[in-house]
């Protein structure tokens, strides 16, 4: 193993020891909650319904790309951002449930 490997593995590893935060709950508590808006208002403005937003802020629904669109013009922030989020909560909570023990380790020789 190299030592970029070691380097990669310790910050997948630090980066996965927590639970992060669903975007909803960032969404709720950094954003509806200072501008005192609720989800009917929030949902209108970003041009989606009241059950979707409501799905995401209860952190049943993610975010898909074309949501951190929208919500990256409403909020002047970046799409990216909102994305990265949901990839971090959504990586941490498979780790959390997905049996890999019976997962074969392939190893690809070279081609002479």
């Amino acid at each position: 193993m190299t030592f970029y490997n070691n380097i990669m593995d310790t910050i997948e590893e630090t980066e996965l020891m927590y639970n992060p935060c669903h975007p909803g709950a960032v969404l709720k508590e950094d954003v509806l909650k200072p501008l005192n808006m609720t989800v009917t208002e929030f949902a209108q403005k970003i041009k989606i319904s009241r059950q979707v937003l409501s799905g995401i802020l209860n952190e049943k629904i993610g975010i898909s790309p074309a949501m951190a669109l929208k919500l990256a013009k409403a909020l002047n922030t970046s799409p990216d951002s909102w994305l990265n989020m949901q990839v971090k909560y959504d990586l941490w909570q498979a780790k959390q449930n997905v049996n890999l023990d019976d997962v074969e380790i392939i190893n690809k020789k070279k081609v002479a």
